[in-house]
Protein backbone atom coordinates (compact mmCIF):
# COMPACT_ATOMS: atom_id res chain seq x y z
CA UNK A 1 0.00 0.00 0.00
CA UNK A 2 1.66 3.32 -0.83
CA UNK A 3 -0.14 6.54 0.11
CA UNK A 4 -0.25 9.49 -2.18
CA UNK A 5 -2.79 12.40 -2.35
CA UNK A 6 -4.55 12.95 -5.74
CA UNK A 7 -7.39 14.17 -7.49
CA UNK A 8 -8.67 13.80 -11.53
CA UNK A 9 -9.77 17.10 -13.16
CA UNK A 10 -12.80 16.19 -15.15
CA UNK A 11 -14.98 17.44 -17.12
CA UNK A 12 -18.66 16.74 -18.38
CA UNK A 13 -17.37 17.75 -21.76
CA UNK A 14 -14.63 19.05 -23.64
CA UNK A 15 -13.99 22.83 -24.21
CA UNK A 16 -14.65 23.07 -20.64
CA UNK A 17 -11.39 24.26 -19.90
CA UNK A 18 -10.04 21.48 -18.04
CA UNK A 19 -6.30 22.50 -18.96
CA UNK A 20 -7.14 25.93 -17.56
CA UNK A 21 -8.18 24.51 -14.05
CA UNK A 22 -5.75 22.05 -13.97
CA UNK A 23 -2.91 23.76 -15.00
CA UNK A 24 -3.74 26.72 -12.69
CA UNK A 25 -4.50 24.31 -9.97
CA UNK A 26 -0.78 22.87 -10.01
CA UNK A 27 0.70 25.96 -10.28
CA UNK A 28 -1.44 27.95 -7.41
CA UNK A 29 -0.65 24.82 -5.09
CA UNK A 30 3.27 25.11 -6.09
CA UNK A 31 2.85 28.36 -4.87
CA UNK A 32 1.44 27.76 -2.06
CA UNK A 33 4.27 25.68 -0.73
CA UNK A 34 3.24 22.51 -2.57
CA UNK A 35 5.24 19.80 -3.91
CA UNK A 36 2.66 18.91 -7.03
CA UNK A 37 3.23 16.13 -9.69
CA UNK A 38 1.70 16.77 -12.85
CA UNK A 39 0.02 14.18 -15.13
CA UNK A 40 -2.97 13.65 -18.30
CA UNK A 41 -4.60 11.00 -18.83
CA UNK A 42 -4.45 10.10 -22.60
CA UNK A 43 -1.65 10.59 -25.04
CA UNK A 44 -1.67 14.63 -25.24
CA UNK A 45 2.23 16.16 -25.48
CA UNK A 46 1.27 19.70 -25.24
CA UNK A 47 -0.59 20.13 -21.62
CA UNK A 48 2.11 18.03 -19.85
CA UNK A 49 4.21 20.96 -21.42
CA UNK A 50 2.38 23.02 -19.58
CA UNK A 51 1.97 21.05 -16.43
CA UNK A 52 6.09 20.74 -16.45
CA UNK A 53 5.99 24.48 -16.21
CA UNK A 54 3.70 24.97 -13.52
CA UNK A 55 5.59 21.98 -11.33
CA UNK A 56 8.82 22.30 -12.38
CA UNK A 57 9.08 19.10 -12.51
CA UNK A 58 8.41 16.88 -16.05
CA UNK A 59 4.77 16.13 -17.17
CA UNK A 60 3.55 12.77 -17.84
CA UNK A 61 0.95 10.91 -19.16
CA UNK A 62 -0.98 7.86 -17.76
CA UNK A 63 -2.40 6.34 -21.45
CA UNK A 64 -4.69 3.02 -20.76
CA UNK A 65 -3.81 2.48 -24.65
CA UNK A 66 -0.64 2.76 -24.90
CA UNK A 67 1.27 1.17 -21.81
CA UNK A 68 -1.94 -0.74 -20.15
CA UNK A 69 -4.60 -0.58 -17.11
CA UNK A 70 -1.63 -2.14 -14.84
CA UNK A 71 0.86 0.33 -14.87
CA UNK A 72 -2.10 3.32 -14.47
CA UNK A 73 -0.98 3.22 -10.59
CA UNK A 74 2.39 2.90 -11.03
CA UNK A 75 3.25 5.32 -13.47
CA UNK A 76 1.36 7.82 -11.28
CA UNK A 77 3.35 6.56 -7.88
CA UNK A 78 6.67 7.01 -10.07
CA UNK A 79 6.34 10.19 -11.41
CA UNK A 80 5.44 11.13 -8.06
CA UNK A 81 7.97 10.44 -6.44
CA UNK A 82 10.76 11.23 -9.29
CA UNK A 83 12.42 13.43 -9.26
CA UNK A 84 11.56 14.23 -5.59
CA UNK A 85 8.46 13.25 -3.78
CA UNK A 86 5.65 15.23 -4.44
CA UNK A 87 2.56 16.04 -1.83
CA UNK A 88 -0.09 15.34 -4.13
CA UNK A 89 -0.42 14.78 -7.69
CA UNK A 90 -3.15 16.45 -9.88
CA UNK A 91 -4.03 14.30 -13.34
CA UNK A 92 -5.65 16.31 -15.57
CA UNK A 93 -8.12 14.09 -18.08
CA UNK A 94 -9.22 14.47 -21.64
CA UNK A 95 -12.50 14.76 -23.55
CA UNK A 96 -15.78 14.02 -21.35
CA UNK A 97 -15.68 12.52 -18.34
CA UNK A 98 -17.27 9.12 -19.42
CA UNK A 99 -15.91 9.21 -23.07
CA UNK A 100 -13.21 6.51 -23.93
CA UNK A 101 -13.27 4.44 -26.86
CA UNK A 102 -15.93 3.76 -29.46
CA UNK A 103 -18.19 0.72 -28.08
CA UNK A 104 -15.36 -0.08 -25.31
CA UNK A 105 -18.10 1.00 -22.47
CA UNK A 106 -15.91 3.86 -21.39
CA UNK A 107 -12.39 2.35 -21.94
CA UNK A 108 -9.55 4.30 -21.33
CA UNK A 109 -12.17 7.52 -20.37
CA UNK A 110 -11.07 9.39 -17.56
CA UNK A 111 -13.73 7.84 -15.27
CA UNK A 112 -11.75 4.41 -16.21
CA UNK A 113 -8.24 6.00 -15.06
CA UNK A 114 -9.82 7.83 -11.65
CA UNK A 115 -11.41 4.07 -10.84
CA UNK A 116 -8.31 2.73 -11.57
CA UNK A 117 -6.15 5.28 -9.41
CA UNK A 118 -9.06 5.15 -6.84
CA UNK A 119 -9.00 9.25 -6.65
CA UNK A 120 -11.72 12.03 -6.55
CA UNK A 121 -12.73 13.89 -9.29
CA UNK A 122 -13.18 17.57 -9.72
CA UNK A 123 -15.51 18.40 -12.37
CA UNK A 124 -14.83 22.01 -14.23
CA UNK A 125 -18.03 22.97 -15.53
CA UNK A 126 -18.68 25.55 -18.05
CA UNK A 127 -21.43 27.65 -16.94
CA UNK A 128 -21.33 30.38 -19.39
CA UNK A 129 -24.60 29.72 -20.72
CA UNK A 130 -26.45 28.16 -18.00
CA UNK A 131 -27.33 27.88 -13.97
CA UNK A 132 -29.53 25.48 -12.37
CA UNK A 133 -29.45 23.13 -15.61
CA UNK A 134 -25.71 22.63 -14.10
CA UNK A 135 -26.19 20.94 -11.52
CA UNK A 136 -28.30 18.22 -12.87
CA UNK A 137 -25.89 17.79 -15.53
CA UNK A 138 -23.21 16.97 -12.11
CA UNK A 139 -25.79 15.44 -10.65
CA UNK A 140 -25.44 13.19 -13.83
CA UNK A 141 -22.48 12.39 -14.23
CA UNK A 142 -22.17 11.13 -10.20
CA UNK A 143 -24.74 8.93 -10.57
CA UNK A 144 -24.00 7.34 -13.77
CA UNK A 145 -21.35 5.16 -12.77
CA UNK A 146 -21.02 4.70 -8.47
CA UNK A 147 -17.52 3.74 -8.48
CA UNK A 148 -16.55 7.44 -10.06
CA UNK A 149 -16.55 9.49 -6.49
CA UNK A 150 -17.25 13.26 -8.05
CA UNK A 151 -15.62 14.95 -4.95
CA UNK A 152 -16.57 18.84 -6.26
CA UNK A 153 -16.91 21.35 -8.79
CA UNK A 154 -14.93 24.55 -9.62
CA UNK A 155 -17.87 26.86 -12.05
CA UNK A 156 -15.77 28.10 -15.01
CA UNK A 157 -17.00 31.38 -17.15
CA UNK A 158 -18.97 32.74 -14.93
CA UNK A 159 -21.03 35.90 -16.05
CA UNK A 160 -21.29 37.41 -12.21
CA UNK A 161 -21.46 37.11 -8.43
CA UNK A 162 -24.93 36.73 -8.64
CA UNK A 163 -24.81 34.40 -10.94
CA UNK A 164 -22.12 31.88 -9.46
CA UNK A 165 -24.12 32.34 -6.37
CA UNK A 166 -27.16 30.67 -8.42
CA UNK A 167 -25.60 27.86 -9.98
CA UNK A 168 -23.80 27.16 -6.20
CA UNK A 169 -26.99 27.21 -4.33
CA UNK A 170 -28.48 23.95 -6.73
CA UNK A 171 -24.82 21.96 -6.55
CA UNK A 172 -25.58 22.44 -2.53
CA UNK A 173 -29.15 21.12 -3.31
CA UNK A 174 -27.29 17.87 -4.95
CA UNK A 175 -24.73 17.82 -2.40
CA UNK A 176 -21.80 18.42 -4.35
CA UNK A 177 -19.15 21.45 -2.90
CA UNK A 178 -18.22 23.91 -4.90
CA UNK A 179 -14.65 24.36 -4.57
CA UNK A 180 -14.38 27.68 -6.86
CA UNK A 181 -16.21 29.88 -9.46
CA UNK A 182 -13.79 31.37 -11.93
CA UNK A 183 -14.75 34.47 -14.41
CA UNK A 184 -13.80 34.64 -18.29
CA UNK A 185 -10.59 35.69 -18.72
CA UNK A 186 -8.91 35.74 -22.16
CA UNK A 187 -5.94 37.05 -21.36
CA UNK A 188 -4.70 33.22 -19.71
CA UNK A 189 -5.95 31.42 -22.51
CA UNK A 190 -3.32 29.52 -24.70
CA UNK A 191 -3.84 30.23 -28.49
CA UNK A 192 -4.18 27.12 -30.87
CA UNK A 193 -3.13 26.10 -34.48
CA UNK A 194 -3.69 22.34 -36.37
CA UNK A 195 -2.61 20.39 -33.48
CA UNK A 196 -4.13 22.25 -30.62
CA UNK A 197 -2.92 24.65 -28.24
CA UNK A 198 0.38 26.10 -29.20
CA UNK A 199 3.31 23.94 -26.97
CA UNK A 200 4.37 26.23 -23.83
CA UNK A 201 8.16 25.66 -25.29
CA UNK A 202 7.40 27.88 -27.99
CA UNK A 203 5.40 30.60 -26.10
CA UNK A 204 7.93 33.13 -24.18
CA UNK A 205 4.93 34.57 -22.32
CA UNK A 206 3.95 31.43 -21.15
CA UNK A 207 5.64 31.87 -17.50
CA UNK A 208 4.18 35.46 -17.32
CA UNK A 209 0.59 33.86 -18.14
CA UNK A 210 0.93 30.61 -15.84
CA UNK A 211 1.71 33.11 -13.09
CA UNK A 212 -1.30 35.13 -13.91
CA UNK A 213 -3.15 32.02 -13.69
CA UNK A 214 -1.64 30.95 -10.35
CA UNK A 215 -2.77 34.28 -8.79
CA UNK A 216 -5.98 33.96 -10.43
CA UNK A 217 -7.31 30.17 -9.32
CA UNK A 218 -5.49 31.21 -5.69
CA UNK A 219 -7.72 34.12 -5.65
CA UNK A 220 -11.13 32.25 -6.74
CA UNK A 221 -10.56 28.32 -5.75
CA UNK A 222 -10.02 27.07 -2.11
CA UNK A 223 -7.17 25.23 -2.30
CA UNK A 224 -7.51 24.43 1.14
CA UNK A 225 -10.23 22.34 0.28
CA UNK A 226 -8.81 20.98 -3.48
CA UNK A 227 -6.10 19.32 -0.86
CA UNK A 228 -8.46 18.20 1.28
CA UNK A 229 -9.81 16.32 -1.49
CA UNK A 230 -6.61 14.94 -3.21
CA UNK A 231 -6.16 13.64 0.57
CA UNK A 232 -9.48 11.49 1.03
CA UNK A 233 -7.70 9.30 -1.37
CA UNK A 234 -6.96 5.98 -0.42
CA UNK A 235 -3.33 4.17 -0.35
CA UNK A 236 -2.50 2.99 -3.53
CA UNK A 237 -2.15 -1.13 -4.17
CA UNK A 238 0.61 -0.46 -6.19
CA UNK A 239 4.30 0.12 -6.47
CA UNK A 240 6.30 2.54 -8.47
CA UNK A 241 7.46 1.79 -11.92
CA UNK A 242 11.06 1.23 -12.14
CA UNK A 243 12.67 1.81 -15.26
CA UNK A 244 15.45 -0.57 -14.09
CA UNK A 245 12.65 -3.22 -12.82
CA UNK A 246 10.73 -2.81 -16.81
CA UNK A 247 14.30 -3.81 -18.34
CA UNK A 248 15.12 -6.11 -16.75
CA UNK A 249 11.75 -8.02 -17.30
CA UNK A 250 11.83 -7.40 -20.85
CA UNK A 251 15.61 -9.66 -20.98
CA UNK A 252 18.65 -5.97 -20.39
CA UNK A 253 19.51 -5.88 -16.80
CA UNK A 254 20.12 -2.62 -15.95
CA UNK A 255 23.70 -1.33 -16.33
CA UNK A 256 25.13 1.10 -14.09
CA UNK A 257 24.26 4.48 -13.94
CA UNK A 258 27.82 6.02 -15.81
CA UNK A 259 28.36 9.73 -16.34
CA UNK A 260 30.61 8.66 -19.69
CA UNK A 261 28.06 6.53 -21.16
CA UNK A 262 27.31 6.33 -24.75
CA UNK A 263 25.62 9.77 -25.35
CA UNK A 264 21.97 9.26 -27.20
CA UNK A 265 21.42 13.12 -29.20
CA UNK A 266 18.00 14.15 -28.10
CA UNK A 267 16.21 16.22 -30.68
CA UNK A 268 14.58 19.23 -28.57
CA UNK A 269 13.72 22.68 -28.81
CA UNK A 270 10.89 24.33 -29.88
CA UNK A 271 10.54 22.53 -33.09
CA UNK A 272 10.75 19.23 -31.18
CA UNK A 273 9.10 19.33 -28.16
CA UNK A 274 6.98 15.88 -28.32
CA UNK A 275 8.52 12.51 -25.96
CA UNK A 276 7.48 10.94 -23.01
CA UNK A 277 9.78 11.20 -20.14
CA UNK A 278 10.21 7.56 -19.23
CA UNK A 279 12.06 7.25 -22.95
CA UNK A 280 14.79 9.56 -21.28
CA UNK A 281 14.74 7.73 -17.86
CA UNK A 282 14.54 4.31 -19.45
CA UNK A 283 18.00 4.74 -21.44
CA UNK A 284 19.53 6.19 -18.58
CA UNK A 285 18.67 2.93 -16.53
CA UNK A 286 20.06 1.25 -20.05
CA UNK A 287 23.41 2.77 -19.14
CA UNK A 288 23.02 5.86 -21.81
CA UNK A 289 23.24 9.43 -21.67
CA UNK A 290 20.47 11.09 -23.22
CA UNK A 291 21.92 14.55 -24.07
CA UNK A 292 19.29 17.29 -25.58
CA UNK A 293 20.22 19.22 -28.38
CA UNK A 294 17.97 22.02 -30.72
CA UNK A 295 17.97 21.22 -34.44
CA UNK A 296 17.00 24.28 -35.33
CA UNK A 297 20.19 26.31 -33.19
CA UNK A 298 23.06 23.95 -32.98
CA UNK A 299 25.49 23.44 -35.35
CA UNK A 300 26.98 19.93 -34.46
CA UNK A 301 25.26 16.68 -32.53
CA UNK A 302 26.59 16.25 -29.03
CA UNK A 303 30.00 14.83 -28.65
CA UNK A 304 30.56 11.41 -28.55
CA UNK A 305 26.64 10.97 -30.26
CA UNK A 306 26.35 7.09 -30.75
CA UNK A 307 22.57 7.25 -30.63
CA UNK A 308 20.02 9.61 -31.99
CA UNK A 309 16.31 9.78 -30.84
CA UNK A 310 14.21 12.40 -32.54
CA UNK A 311 10.50 12.61 -31.45
CA UNK A 312 7.52 14.39 -31.86
CA UNK A 313 7.14 18.56 -32.50
CA UNK A 314 6.25 20.57 -35.42
CA UNK A 315 8.88 20.62 -38.34
CA UNK A 316 6.15 21.45 -40.80
CA UNK A 317 5.73 25.05 -38.58
CA UNK A 318 9.70 25.99 -38.25
CA UNK A 319 10.95 24.07 -41.51
CA UNK A 320 12.99 27.33 -42.54
CA UNK A 321 14.62 27.48 -39.08
CA UNK A 322 15.59 23.53 -39.85
CA UNK A 323 16.66 23.95 -43.46
CA UNK A 324 18.94 26.64 -42.76
CA UNK A 325 20.77 25.16 -40.31
CA UNK A 326 22.72 23.20 -42.96
CA UNK A 327 25.60 22.42 -40.78
CA UNK A 328 23.02 20.20 -38.20
CA UNK A 329 21.37 18.58 -41.45
CA UNK A 330 24.75 17.61 -42.99
CA UNK A 331 25.81 15.93 -39.20
CA UNK A 332 22.71 14.07 -39.14
CA UNK A 333 22.81 12.91 -42.94
CA UNK A 334 26.68 11.66 -42.28
CA UNK A 335 25.65 10.21 -38.73
CA UNK A 336 22.53 7.91 -39.78
CA UNK A 337 24.22 6.92 -42.99
CA UNK A 338 27.43 5.74 -40.85
CA UNK A 339 24.69 3.50 -39.20
CA UNK A 340 24.48 5.19 -35.75
CA UNK A 341 21.02 3.50 -34.03
CA UNK A 342 18.46 6.23 -34.81
CA UNK A 343 14.73 6.27 -34.04
CA UNK A 344 12.57 9.29 -35.73
CA UNK A 345 8.81 9.32 -34.39
CA UNK A 346 6.60 11.49 -36.49
CA UNK A 347 8.35 14.96 -36.28
CA UNK A 348 11.33 13.21 -36.57
CA UNK A 349 9.92 11.19 -39.71
CA UNK A 350 9.64 14.36 -41.66
CA UNK A 351 12.79 15.71 -40.57
CA UNK A 352 14.89 12.81 -41.78
CA UNK A 353 12.97 13.17 -45.25
CA UNK A 354 14.35 15.28 -48.31
CA UNK A 355 11.92 18.28 -47.65
CA UNK A 356 9.25 19.44 -45.93
CA UNK A 357 6.68 21.24 -48.07
CA UNK A 358 9.87 22.44 -50.22
CA UNK A 359 12.06 23.75 -47.80
CA UNK A 360 15.12 20.89 -47.40
CA UNK A 361 15.82 18.87 -44.47
CA UNK A 362 18.71 16.38 -43.90
CA UNK A 363 17.50 13.83 -46.89
CA UNK A 364 18.39 10.56 -45.21
CA UNK A 365 14.83 9.18 -46.74
CA UNK A 366 14.33 9.27 -50.13
CA UNK A 367 10.75 11.07 -49.36
CA UNK A 368 9.15 14.16 -49.38
CA UNK A 369 6.33 15.45 -46.43
CA UNK A 370 3.74 18.08 -46.93
CA UNK A 371 1.02 19.57 -44.90
CA UNK A 372 -2.49 17.85 -45.78
CA UNK A 373 -6.38 18.76 -45.22
CA UNK A 374 -6.95 15.92 -42.88
CA UNK A 375 -5.86 15.17 -39.18
CA UNK A 376 -4.94 11.55 -38.78
CA UNK A 377 -5.35 11.03 -35.18
CA UNK A 378 -6.39 7.50 -33.67
CA UNK A 379 -4.74 4.29 -31.91
CA UNK A 380 -3.11 1.95 -34.03
CA UNK A 381 -2.02 -2.39 -33.09
CA UNK A 382 0.87 -2.02 -34.90
CA UNK A 383 3.26 -5.17 -36.32
CA UNK A 384 7.10 -5.64 -36.85
CA UNK A 385 6.73 -7.07 -40.13
CA UNK A 386 10.12 -7.83 -39.98
CA UNK A 387 13.02 -7.38 -37.54
CA UNK A 388 13.59 -3.38 -36.93
CA UNK A 389 15.67 -1.44 -34.84
CA UNK A 390 13.12 -1.31 -32.42
CA UNK A 391 11.35 -4.91 -32.68
CA UNK A 392 11.52 -8.62 -33.59
CA UNK A 393 9.74 -10.16 -36.21
CA UNK A 394 6.21 -10.61 -35.08
CA UNK A 395 6.34 -7.85 -32.30
CA UNK A 396 3.09 -6.12 -30.98
CA UNK A 397 3.00 -2.69 -29.89
CA UNK A 398 -0.15 -0.21 -29.44
CA UNK A 399 0.60 3.17 -30.74
CA UNK A 400 -0.59 7.00 -31.35
CA UNK A 401 -0.87 8.78 -34.35
CA UNK A 402 -1.37 12.67 -34.47
CA UNK A 403 -0.17 14.58 -37.62
CA UNK A 404 -1.51 16.68 -40.47
CA UNK A 405 0.92 15.82 -42.64
CA UNK A 406 1.79 13.39 -45.33
CA UNK A 407 5.08 11.57 -45.99
CA UNK A 408 5.56 9.85 -50.13
CA UNK A 409 8.30 8.00 -50.77
CA UNK A 410 10.30 9.22 -54.44
CA UNK A 411 12.94 6.56 -54.57
CA UNK A 412 13.53 3.40 -53.53
CA UNK A 413 11.23 2.47 -50.75
CA UNK A 414 13.13 0.61 -48.03
CA UNK A 415 10.65 -1.93 -45.90
CA UNK A 416 8.32 -0.70 -43.19
CA UNK A 417 8.65 0.16 -39.69
CA UNK A 418 5.78 -0.84 -38.98
CA UNK A 419 2.30 -2.47 -40.30
CA UNK A 420 -0.28 -0.07 -38.49
CA UNK A 421 -3.54 -2.43 -38.89
CA UNK A 422 -2.02 -4.00 -41.65
CA UNK A 423 -1.27 -0.91 -43.10
CA UNK A 424 2.65 -0.23 -43.92
CA UNK A 425 4.38 2.61 -42.38
CA UNK A 426 7.15 4.98 -41.98
CA UNK A 427 11.07 3.39 -43.08
CA UNK A 428 13.12 0.24 -42.07
CA UNK A 429 16.26 0.69 -42.89
CA UNK A 430 20.17 -0.17 -43.37
CA UNK A 431 21.46 3.04 -44.40
CA UNK A 432 25.31 1.91 -43.93
CA UNK A 433 25.22 -1.66 -44.94
CA UNK A 434 25.80 -3.26 -41.91
CA UNK A 435 23.45 -5.96 -42.45
CA UNK A 436 20.63 -5.09 -39.86
CA UNK A 437 18.63 -2.31 -39.37
CA UNK A 438 20.29 0.73 -37.79
CA UNK A 439 17.12 3.70 -38.99
CA UNK A 440 13.17 3.06 -37.74
CA UNK A 441 11.11 5.91 -39.09
CA UNK A 442 7.70 5.94 -38.71
CA UNK A 443 4.51 8.21 -37.70
CA UNK A 444 3.60 6.23 -34.57
CA UNK A 445 4.42 7.05 -31.26
CA UNK A 446 4.80 4.65 -28.39
CA UNK A 447 5.23 4.67 -24.90
CA UNK A 448 8.29 2.79 -23.88
CA UNK A 449 7.08 1.85 -20.29
CA UNK A 450 4.15 -0.05 -22.29
CA UNK A 451 6.70 -1.60 -24.96
CA UNK A 452 10.34 -2.17 -22.93
CA UNK A 453 11.28 -4.38 -25.64
CA UNK A 454 12.07 -1.13 -28.07
CA UNK A 455 14.38 0.28 -24.98
CA UNK A 456 16.27 -2.41 -24.85
CA UNK A 457 16.73 -3.03 -28.78
CA UNK A 458 17.41 0.57 -29.12
CA UNK A 459 20.01 0.72 -25.75
CA UNK A 460 21.63 -2.69 -26.98
CA UNK A 461 22.52 -0.90 -30.60
CA UNK A 462 24.05 1.93 -29.06
CA UNK A 463 25.68 0.29 -26.71
CA UNK A 464 27.08 -2.31 -29.40
CA UNK A 465 27.91 0.85 -31.59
Amino acid sequence: MTPLPRLVVAAPVSGSGKTTVATGLMAALRAAGYEVSGHKAGPDYIDPGYHALATGRPGRNLDVHLHGEELLAPLLLHGARTPRPADLAVVEGMMGLYDGRLAGRGFASTAHVATVLDAPVVLVVDVSHTSRSAAAVVAGMAVFDRRVRVAGVVLNRVGSDRHAAEVASAMEEIGVPVLGALRRDDGIAAPSRHLGLVPAQERAESAAVLDRLAERIAAQVDLAAVVEVARSAPPLRARPWSPEAALAAAGFPPAARRADGPVVAVAGGRAFTFRYAETEELLRAAGCRPVVFDPTADAALPDGTAGIYLGGGFPEVYAAELAQNTALRAALLEAVRSGVPTVAECAGLLYLCREVDGAPMVGVLDAVGAMTPKLALGYHSALAPEETLLAEAGDRVTGHEFHRTGVTSTGERAGPAWLLDGRPDGFSADPAGLGRPTLHASYLHTHWAGCPRAAVRFAAAVHAR
